[in-house]
């Protein structure tokens, strides 16, 4: 395990370095799930998670660290992220989709200024939350959580 954090993950176009390395993931997470706890426009989506956001928060933050070009600490630490297959038991709708990018728009805005990467980003999540649907289209309700 060692070995593979010591290999060099950041060349200088990734998203991971352009964020600003760990400090700037772990910023664009923890205003996201700022966002979740207090946009009552969120509230769905909000319930679906546990009381205490910091499980979900590291979580995402060693996903996005891979999936942006940094370590690969979620891999390491629970192997291939198979977001589908992690999300199955939670009843994932349009609602719940609709709310978790209103949350992750905000924070991207919040932070990225540059105009690509923001445009990217969006896009990038934007395709990652639309293949976490896994209803007929509608907001399943609040039946479970993440």
């Amino acid at each position: 395990m060692t070995e593979l954090l010591s290999v060099q993950y950041k060349d200088s176009a990734s998203i991971y370095l352009q964020l600003g390395g760990e400090s700037g993931v772990r910023k664009l997470v923890n205003r996201f799930y700022n966002l979740m706890d207090t946009l009552s426009e969120a509230r769905v989506v909000r319930l679906m998670h546990p009381s205490s956001l910091a499980d979900s928060a590291d979580s995402l933050f060693k996903f996005l660290s891979g999936w942006f070009g940094g370590p690969p600490l979620f891999q390491l630490e629970r192997g291939h992220p198979r977001l589908r297959m992690r999300h199955a038991p939670f009843a994932v709708g349009t609602v719940e989709r609709d709310e978790w990018m209103l949350c992750m728009r905000q924070a991207i805005d919040e932070q990225v200024n540059d105009i690509a990467l923001n445009s990217k980003l969006q896009r990038m999540f934007s395709e990652m939350a639309d293949h976490m649907i896994n209803t007929d289209g509608q907001s399943a309700g609040i039946a479970t959580r993440v």
